[in-house]
């Protein structure tokens, strides 16, 4: 595989031109054109500002980034939402649609052809999205940080969401028969076989990942703190210690007991560090915060590279508990030629303003009141 340090890569440029949107949480209707490089919401606490951004995730990912059901974000008392965006790629035009009803399921389209899996779509339009949301990888539990690596690995290896759905599948098969009791020696192989063969591919894919984002992050948490602390982060899995057919083999007694497969990258985990301890413990929360923030910058230097093409960056509500060098330093951080498309959200048009004029950075200003937006001069 490449190390990006070893080489200059020249990156393609992606953008929203357009926007349109029909019954999607608390926008009943709006359609709205873009700048390239940067545009900022403002407006009250519920308002809509995180809706709009939600919407653009929406079309890249194929779902919300905080509603895991499709009814949720539906508009209380219809029946149906669609999103459409117009999209500049590679000096080409996307146009993307997505209509749901309810009972009916949801239909996604790119230039008019509908696809039979959503997973086709997936990486076609890169995103990153940072928001108060991102809290959960160092609050929660490691099932929202596989969540994160499964996301961030999805967008440019289309391989990747199959086979940890062939891996998810083969485990609960395996759990199945280790709650039966009594089982066949030959089936129980034949599906370890297939957890083995998915679970060393995850693996390697992660590895990889976390390997390359590691000192990408740790330069951008530098720059957006405009500190040198000690921030990291470790894979942690158990196929650090052995194959994964040898620790199937070797747990097997024991998961007969539990009733349940114990070891394997279902049970991976990420460890995130400030000074060697882990930051849920060590970090105020200016400090985690800007963890989180530095390492989806991170994210999205890596997947501009791995893909050669500027993901659509979306801000929502980061500023708050960060003091006003930190909004400095992320400012002028992302305005940079590297970064592409940017979306910002905040309740305070004059902190933005003051984020933005001593960068000298012009922007689109879009208020946005009880789901209805109004552009206004920057």
């Amino acid at each position: 595989m490449v190390t990006f340090a070893l080489c200059a890569i020249a990156l393609a440029v992606m953008y929203i031109q357009k926007l349109s949107v029909l019954n999607f949480k608390s926008i009943r209707q709006l359609y709205l054109e873009f700048t390239p490089k940067i545009n900022c919401f403002v407006g009250n606490n519920g308002q809509g500002k995180t809706n709009l951004i939600d919407a653009i995730y929406y079309l890249s990912m194929c779902k919300s980034a905080f509603n895991p059901n499709d009814n949720q974000v539906l508009t209380h008392g219809e029946q149906y939402f669609m999103l459409q965006g117009t999209y500049s790629r590679r000096n080409s035009e996307e146009r993307i649609s997505c209509g749901f009803k309810l009972n009916s399921g949801k239909v996604f389209k790119r230039n008019d052809n509908e696809y039979s899996r959503l997973a086709e779509h997936i990486g076609l339009l890169p995103v990153v999205m940072v928001s108060p949301a991102d809290i959960a990888l160092i609050a929660d539990s490691g099932d929202e940080r596989r969540r994160y690596m499964n996301s961030v690995i999805a967008q440019y290896d289309r391989l990747y969401l199959d086979e940890v759905l062939r891996y998810n599948r083969a485990l609960s098969q395996r759990n199945t028969l280790l709650k039966s009791g009594a089982f066949s020696a030959d089936l129980l192989e034949a599906i370890d076989v297939q957890l083995a063969t998915y679970g060393q591919r995850i693996y390697d894919k992660r590895s990889y990942f976390i390997d390359q984002l590691i000192p990408i992050f740790r330069q951008h948490y530098a720059r957006v703190s405009g500190r040198e602390e000690n921030v990291s982060l470790q894979y942690r899995s158990h196929l650090h210690q052995a194959p994964p057919d040898e620790l199937l083999r070797l747990s097997l007694d024991k998961d007969r007991v539990l009733q349940h497969t114990s070891v394997g990258v279902h049970r991976d985990d990420m460890q995130l560090t400030l000074n060697g301890f882990p930051i849920r413990r060590e970090g105020s929360q200016g400090q985690q915060k800007t963890y989180l923030i530095a390492l989806k910058l991170a994210q999205l230097e890596f997947m501009a590279r791995v893909a050669e093409l500027k993901p659509i960056l979306l801000l929502d509500d980061i500023f708050d508990k960060l003091d006003a060098d930190r909004v400095q330093h992320l400012i002028s951080l992302v305005a940079d030629e590297e970064f592409g498309q940017i979306f910002i959200t905040d309740t305070n048009p004059f902190r933005l303003r003051d984020a933005m004029e001593p960068n000298g950075l012009t922007y689109s200003l879009f208020h946005i009141n009880n789901g209805a937006v109004e552009e206004h001069p920057a």
